[in-house]
């Protein structure tokens, strides 16, 4: 079996490797990291291909900068690319900003940029897939996840499911707190988790897996043992509707206790408890732009730099000193240097938004004070433990519940049966199905209403060309104020991003 990996020099791809052969050794035969960059095939790349020896894995890894030698005799492909690189979400973030409009990546105006720029580039892939391999299963993690999902499945050249480690990471958390946490995997500061989860495969693409009967169940979304979730939404805007525990419903008691959640996991910290109480579920993390876009640009105002920005600087020292590691002490040395570094930026993980400062200074300090973790040793975080639950699920290695970006069916009846919507789903050998979704709240559903007509005008935009569109589409976001504002952030964006926006006419 054989698992290609577009944006196989991205930052996050050596701990993916490594959980990969580390918790599944012998699974694929081949995993092939596509990553045009030089520069991250001899750093980043190369450190994943170092990692399988250092696992007993020699021949398994390999970098390639062909996507057509990638693809080829793919079962598998894994898509997590950045078009336009950090910079690109430096201007993304910080156009919005310099407007007084929240700009985060995959939020508002900075996600819009953002999908502008990587749907025709990661179309042209599927395209190229679909000539390759055309039975793989595609597994998008590109952000914005939602969107790049809709746009896909739209196109219908592929299988695909999108995937996201924040909802699961979100019930797992709270169960963490009312004490009945299944643990596993809940990662180190950014919501992951895998645990409980979702399953997925190949609903997503051409309209396959939608499923005529299979997952009939009372959308529970996630559950291992006696904990069960309900979750629905968008991609980096859903809720927690239910939560049981050994059959008693425990979302009421969230609620009344959520000033105590805040103190346990920061992750719910900036939430306003009256509101949550208001809407009466319990936000996801992205939920907060939404909710609170003062206190977010009040935040990033105080902390002088946007998280973009922090993270670009981090991703720079990361491909420095990786560089050099290898030439001082080999692949221990950039191991250390690799988790010392993704450590930092799983800890700091929205810190500048919610917090008004970065946290940098003290995530390394405890970091260096901790050491290393073994390569061997060190933990599978929700990221790379979602990926595998699905793989494992398609591959006939036990069927699973994950929740996933899918085109909606019936799941969410307020929407179209094509909008792609996260909502719990069954993956097994035979495919993906989407479970019944919980009922959300009349103020979620508004937004997700309109954010989804938002998504679905972004989507024609970026496959016919039109500027105009795009602009028309942004105007309706609930952060963006006004059909003015967002014809100027569009025009800005064309004007920096160059000739990844050059396609919009």
């Amino acid at each position: 079996m054989k698992l290609a990996i577009l944006g196989g020099g991205g930052v996050r791809m050596p701990g993916f490797v490594r959980a990969v052969l580390a918790s599944r050794p012998g699974a694929f035969d081949e995993i092939c990291l596509f990553e045009p960059d030089r520069v991250r095939r001899e750093t980043t790349g190369r450190l994943a291909a170092e990692l399988a020896v250092v696992l007993g894995h020699p021949e398994v890894v390999r970098i390639s900068p062909d996507a057509a030698e990638a693809f080829t005799g793919a079962d598998y492909v894994f898509s997590a690319i950045r078009v336009g690189g950090d910079q690109g979400r430096v201007i993304d973030e910080e156009v919005a900003l310099r407007r007084g409009i929240v700009g985060q990546e995959t939020t508002g105006a900075g996600g819009c940029a953002m999908a502008l720029r990587t749907i025709p580039v990661v179309l042209s892939y599927c395209e190229l897939l679909s000539r390759c391999s055309p039975d793989a299963v595609l597994i998008n993690f590109t952000n914005p996840a939602g969107l790049i999902t809709q746009a896909i499945s739209a196109q219908g050249k592929v299988r695909a499911v999108g995937v996201c480690d924040t909802p699961g990471g979100t019930v797992e958390h709270l169960a963490a707190f009312l004490g009945t946490g299944t643990g596993q995997g809940t990662g180190t500061g950014q919501g992951t988790g895998t645990g409980q989860g979702t399953g997925t495969g190949q609903g997503t693409g051409a309209g396959q897996g939608t499923g005529s009967g299979r997952g009939t169940g009372s959308g529970r979304g996630t559950g291992t043992g006696g904990l069960s979730g309900s979750y629905a939404g968008l991609n980096h805007l859903g809720w927690v509707c239910s939560l049981l525990t050994g059959g008693q419903q425990r979302i009421a008691e969230l609620l009344t206790r959520f000033e105590e959640l805040q103190r346990f996991d920061h992750r719910f910290a900036a939430f306003d408890p009256a509101l949550v109480r208001r809407v009466g579920a319990i936000p996801t993390e992205y939920v907060y732009y939404f909710y609170d876009a003062a206190r977010y640009l009040d935040g990033v105002a105080h902390a002088g730099v946007s998280r973009g920005r922090d993270v670009l600087r981090l991703n720079s020292e990361l491909l420095a000193r990786l560089a050099s590691a290898f030439d001082d002490g080999g692949v221990d040395a950039a191991w250390a240097v690799y988790d010392l570094l993704l450590g930092v930026r799983r800890d700091t993980y929205m810190r500048t938004d919610m917090q008004g400062e970065s946290g940098q200074g003290q995530a390394r300090a405890r970091r260096e004070a901790a050491g290393t973790a073994g390569i061997g040793a060190a933990r599978i975080g929700g990221y790379e433990g979602l990926a595998l639950r699905i793989i494992d699920g398609l591959a006939g290695r036990g069927a699973c519940e994950v929740i996933v970006n899918i085109r909606n069916g019936t799941s969410l009846g307020f929407l179209d049966a094509d909008d792609v919507v996260e909502v719990p789903a069954r993956v097994d050998a035979d495919g993906l199905s989407p479970l019944p979704a919980p009922s959300l709240p009349r103020s979620a559903r508004a937004l997700v209403e309109q954010v989804k007509d938002y998504e679905r005008g972004i989507v024609e935009a970026a496959m016919t060309g039109d500027a105009g569109l795009a602009a028309v589409a942004l105007s309706g976001h609930p952060l963006v104020p006004g059909i003015t504002a967002a014809r100027e952030l569009i025009g800005e964006y064309r004007a920096l991003h160059g000739q990844h926006l050059a396609y919009l006419r």
